[in-house]
């Protein structure tokens, strides 16, 4: 829709906002504002402030200059209880649900609807959810718990809920982050659907082309102050344009993987069945190759994959290092065995929140890397400071509690910690999911880094160009089996989703 910002006055302004946290300023006075059934979308590298700044619209920080204007009124400060009160709701990027609720409890946890004598009216919630999902094309089971949801629908539940509340703003911090192109691109019709319905919209990104391909105006912010703000009228502003100013030099959008020689088979996987009805699975991965693991959310990938490592149990099959079978029942057996799994949710399972970064890098390999029984705390950091250097994790120290860090900058934490540990065979499973894209240039360096080393690397990943760019090979999952490989020239986004739908199997 066609925003009249001459005539008509912003739904929010944020004026000059700072904040600091142990006294280093993560937003230096910035401004920012927002109007009706706008789309403005805020974005930056890893740290730059875009969270932050959501957080205290939200009321979660308490921001330490500055003020908030909302309508006619300005504030100092926002409480949760307050923002909420002013029609504004968050849809973090990370899980904030319950995991052993259904989906409708989720949406209406708090705020159940009620009969008389106070009963809750479940058939009047599962109505309202059900013909919410029919607008905005969503298809969940509103019976399932969360935990039994992929990360996907779980984003997809969020979203409901907080449109669920009838907000005037909504924030959208990484929508599509574990999203594959498919649901990507529902999730960008969905949030042009409620701005259509005159619901403003900050929308947090990394990925660039859908930022330009739905933004009214496009904000970016380095170092916790703006760097420049666009109108996006026409959507047609350069993506380079965006990048130079997110990271203050030009950055190749795509990265080139160092060529190498790759071995023999490294790592095999035969015969593996996940159910005693599922199909068999097999499959190898080289001596420095990159496999590349594709498919829609829900088919499977994920599952696949956490059997092999350990994380969830398997009905049959076998699994082979070095032409060695692996006795792989428990995640302590797969780290015992050699294998890092970088897994998607790097907060439930990737992390120790209240522990420090160096607590969190060191706690797989440390027994290695220290002999004895007592363990000397100040013989610690030197060991990891050469991997928080090389990852350019932003932190104020070593001993900084990872949650207070950015989503980008705990998952280079989840990242350190197995390069510390140094195994033979790493799962990365959507590595660069919530990563900005000079972060993600790192990512792909450290990938590169490992397979020279002679490590072999599975990769699962929604992002096509990631996937293209770094695989050398890529089995596409559909259904819990493998319906295609691709290698070299056939590795291409039209061969893959031929495959991942089932247009034409090989």
């Amino acid at each position: 829709m066609s925003i009249d910002y001459e005539n008509n006055k912003p739904v929010i302004e944020m004026k000059d906002i700072i904040k600091e946290f142990s006294g280093v300023r993560a937003l230096s006075g910035i401004t920012f504002d927002l109007y009706k059934g706008e789309i403005h979308c805020l974005v930056g590298e890893n740290g730059a402030g875009k969270s932050t700044l959501m957080k205290v619209l939200s009321g979660a920080y308490k921001p330490d200059g500055g003020s908030i204007v909302v309508g006619e009124k300005s504030y100092k400060t926002l409480d949760p209880n307050l923002s909420q009160e002013l029609g504004i709701n968050i849809v973090y990027q990370e899980n904030d649900l319950v995991p052993t609720m259904n989906v409708v409890e989720n949406i209406f946890v708090g705020s159940e609807k009620t009969k008389r004598f106070g009963f809750v009216d479940f058939k009047a919630m599962f109505q309202e959810t059900e013909a919410e999902m029919k607008d905005l094309g969503i298809d969940i089971d509103l019976n399932k718990t969360i935990e039994n949801l992929s990360v996907a629908e779980q984003q997809f539940v969020k979203i409901l809920k907080a449109i669920s509340t009838h907000p005037k703003i909504l924030i959208m911090d990484e929508p599509t982050s574990m999203f594959n192109v498919e649901d990507a691109g529902k999730v960008l019709a969905l949030a042009q659907t409620i701005a259509a319905r005159g619901i403003s919209i900050i929308y947090i990104s990394h990925f660039l082309n859908e930022v330009v391909q739905i933004a009214d105006r496009i904000t970016v912010i380095r170092d916790g102050a703006v760097v420049s703000t666009y109108s996006n009228e026409k959507k047609d502003i350069p993506l380079e344009t965006i990048t130079r100013d997110m990271v203050g030099r030009p950055v190749d959008m795509f990265y080139t993987k160092e060529e190498h020689e790759i071995g023999d088979v490294m790592f095999e996987v035969k015969g593996l069945k996940l159910t005693k009805d599922s199909p068999e699975i097999s499959f190898n991965v080289r001596k420095g190759e990159i496999l590349g693991f594709s498919g829609m959310v829900g088919s499977g990938r994920t599952e696949i994959i956490r059997a092999v490592s350990g994380a969830d149990r398997r009905y049959a099959g076998d699994i082979y290092l070095h032409g060695k079978k692996l006795d792989i029942h428990n995640p302590a057996d797969g780290i015992d065995a050699g294998i890092a799994h970088i897994t998607e949710d790097r907060q439930k399972l990737g992390l120790m929140l209240g522990g420090s970064v160096l607590e969190n890098t060191t706690i797989v390999g440390l027994r290695n890397k220290i002999k004895g029984f007592f363990i000397n705390v100040k013989k610690e950091p030197p060991l990891i400071e050469g991997i928080i250097k090389d990852l350019n994790v932003k932190t104020p120290s070593v001993m900084q509690e990872v949650k207070y860090l950015s989503g980008g900058n705990q998952q280079k934490v989840v990242l350190g910690k197995w390069l510390f540990a140094d195994q033979e065979v790493y799962i990365f499973d959507e590595p660069t999911r919530g990563i900005d894209v000079n972060a993600k240039v790192e990512f792909y360096k450290q990938m590169s880094n490992l397979t020279k080393q002679g490590k072999c690397i599975i990769m699962i990943s929604s992002d096509m160009p990631e996937l293209i760019s770094m695989s050398d090979r890529v089995l596409v999952v559909r259904n819990g089996e493998i319906t295609g490989e691709l290698q070299k020239d056939e590795i291409t986004e039209e061969e893959i989703i031929k495959r991942a739908l089932g247009v034409n199997k090989s």
